[in-house]
């Protein structure tokens, strides 16, 4: 009754509602409440559009907001790792690319192919697009933090050299974007928002 490629492609749609139970680390600001990954995803998107502006390259925005919107899809099924678990994070890759190949394998390959491309794109961070997209993925949990008095800084105790090491894309993404994070992390140090 119903195309086979229409059928897939809902059977995806319906698997994405999982981001929704995706709990990351971030709490919302101003509230005891973590946020999931779909809150994320869309948070990000909305601060490309806003901030695409001060992109030191000519990006297309609209290729910055699908990788956001795509990027942590494999989360489905490799989950969230915390950007400052060590130990986590040596085996994020081989997750995410076993889930990447199950997410997007689910769509029609002409479809699926488009959206991994994305992701790998993404998480290459050659580009301009996918270095501003990194930038606004990484940028978030920060503001985050710094308006929630340190968040996970605190409830993790990391570090400054960190949160700079964590930030590092931004620097060759947007000159204007990286002068505001740092005066940010040095207010928050100087606050006692984060390590000494």
């Amino acid at each position: 009754m119903f195309k086979e490629r229409l059928l897939k492609d809902i059977e995806f749609i319906v698997e994405l509602d999982k981001m929704k139970s995706i709990i990351r680390q971030t709490s919302l600001i101003g509230k005891d409440q973590r946020e999931d990954d779909a809150q994320h995803s869309w948070h990000i998107a909305v601060m490309a559009m806003v901030l695409g502006e001060y992109s030191n390259e000519k990006i297309d925005l609209c290729k910055v907001i699908k990788m956001l919107l795509v990027h942590d899809l494999v989360e489905i099924y490799a989950g969230d790792t915390f950007c400052y678990d060590k130990k986590g994070n040596e085996s994020k890759r081989e997750r995410e690319l076993i889930a990447a190949d199950k997410i997007f394998g689910m769509l029609d390959q002409d479809k699926g192919k488009e959206l991994r491309a994305l992701w790998d794109e993404f998480e290459e961070q050659k580009t301009p697009e996918a270095l501003f997209a990194a930038s606004m993925d990484r940028l978030q949990p920060m503001l985050n933090n710094y308006y929630n008095n340190g968040g996970t800084w605190q409830k993790f105790n990391v570090a400054k050299e960190d949160i700079y090491k964590r930030i590092a894309p931004l620097k060759e993404a947007s000159n204007e974007l990286w002068n505001f994070v740092e005066h940010m992390i040095e207010d928050a140090y100087n606050k006692g928002l984060i390590k000494h």
